[in-house]
């Protein structure tokens, strides 16, 4: 009978750790996540192009830049590339359970896609879930190109969406530019009025935000997100964060060039907040656009390089169950400021700058953090991943964590 070394590293338990830095690295971005989701239920002037009234102070006008400059635009695709990653995993879990892996992912993105509805008609009208349904289901069609064409499509699909933005940015004047801002006073007014009335003008005003928004999803968030969700999956083929020890060197580079290359495009982006000027919001965008996967990148390689010392395991350790309970968490996050900001309890929605927006934000994740580290020691699933598991395999899966689970 052979004779285990002690001092050797348990296999299981080194899988078990590899995957907490991943659940950790998703925690870690529905924390920025919520700090640019809640700016949508503080503020009806949010994203706007106007100035709101309860922003104009100096650390408020400091916040909003922090906010822009490191938070837009550059979480959501981090939690895009960790989706395209998970794409993988899911693919080898149907694999191991012998069942056919295309019912099972449609079933998944239908799933999603109707919690992104409802999420969107009741909570919050910025919802990604329902274009994550959309977009899953073109890397589903597209999971058996290569990595060059997956890679190549990423890029293109970046370019494109900077230089559609930079030709709107030429194309509009700043006169078109203060008549639409002008225009933006009125949709703000009103929709402060109905978030604050009743929960039905809530849900009303919810549908009217997602009639006119969809557009910028569509030619925003998607296409990034989908270009991220390629490089994910490319990841994932390759297995790169199951073995983030052995690829330190692909780390630091990632890092420094994604620092090099990112921070020059969120300044570009966050600096036109200072002044309000509609033209060169624009234009930032179109730069952001073409940078922002490179901080996401940098975010994303700079998260698992802490995670390997000392204190970074520990982080790791508390960041980790909110990541395995992402979905509960994210559409858990928007019930809490649905309470608070909307007509559904508090009706906090214009009555605090970005700054205490900011504090807002940080206690919210923090209570995810504690409720999360208690949920994930009972159960095997938080309670939308449970409900949306069993969508997917059409079976119960078992809610309470095995007593001899490690």
């Amino acid at each position: 009978m052979a004779h285990q070394n002690p001092s050797a590293p348990d296999p299981a338990s080194a899988s078990n750790e590899r995957q907490q830095m991943v659940d950790a690295l998703r925690g870690f971005a529905l924390m920025g996540i919520l700090v640019v989701n809640i700016a949508s239920f503080a503020s009806t002037y949010y994203a706007l192009g106007i100035p709101d009234p309860l922003g104009m102070s100096l650390p408020d006008q400091i916040a909003s830049f922090v906010r822009a400059f490191a938070f837009e635009t550059k979480f959501y695709l981090l939690f895009s590339f960790l989706f395209g990653y998970s794409f993988t995993l899911q693919m080898r879990a149907a694999e191991r359970d012998g069942k056919p892996f295309v019912p099972r992912m449609v079933r998944r993105h239908l799933g999603l896609w109707i919690i992104g509805v409802a999420h969107a008609v009741l909570l919050y009208y910025g919802d990604i879930l329902m274009a994550y349904a959309v977009l899953g289901a073109v890397l589903l069609m597209l999971r058996r190109r290569g990595d060059v064409f997956l890679a190549c499509a990423a890029i293109g699909l970046v370019l494109l969406t900077s230089l559609l933005w930079a030709g709107v940015g030429r194309m509009y004047s700043q006169m078109d530019m203060q008549m639409a801002v002008q225009a933006a006073y009125g949709d703000a007014a009103a929709a402060l009025a109905a978030y604050r009335a009743t929960p039905a003008l809530v849900v009303a005003q919810h549908v009217r935000d997602l009639s006119l928004t969809w557009w910028m999803t569509a030619l925003v968030q998607a296409p990034e997100a989908l270009a991220m969700f390629f490089l994910g999956f490319i990841a994932g083929r390759r297995g790169l964060l199951a073995h983030v020890e052995a690829h330190r060197a692909l780390l630091w580079r990632v890092l420094w060039w994604g620092l090099a290359i990112g921070l020059p495009g969120a300044l570009a982006y966050a600096l036109p907040t200072l002044r309000l000027n509609a033209v060169r919001e624009v234009q930032g965008l179109a730069v952001t656009l073409l940078t922002a996967p490179f901080l996401a990148g940098a975010y994303a390689a700079g998260m698992l390089l802490v995670f390997q010392s000392g204190r970074g395991r520990v982080l790791a350790r508390m960041l980790a169950p909110a990541g395995r309970m992402a979905l509960s968490n994210y559409l858990l996050q928007s019930l809490v400021c649905a309470w608070l900001f909307l007509a559904y309890g508090l009706r906090w929605i214009g009555t605090m700058g970005p700054l205490a927006t900011f504090g807002v934000a940080l206690a919210i994740f923090a209570g995810n953090l504690l409720l999360s580290g208690w949920w994930m020691r009972r159960f095997a699933y938080g309670p939308a991943e449970w409900l949306l598991r069993a969508f997917t395999n059409l079976r119960l899966p078992a809610m309470r964590r095995s007593l001899h689970a490690g």
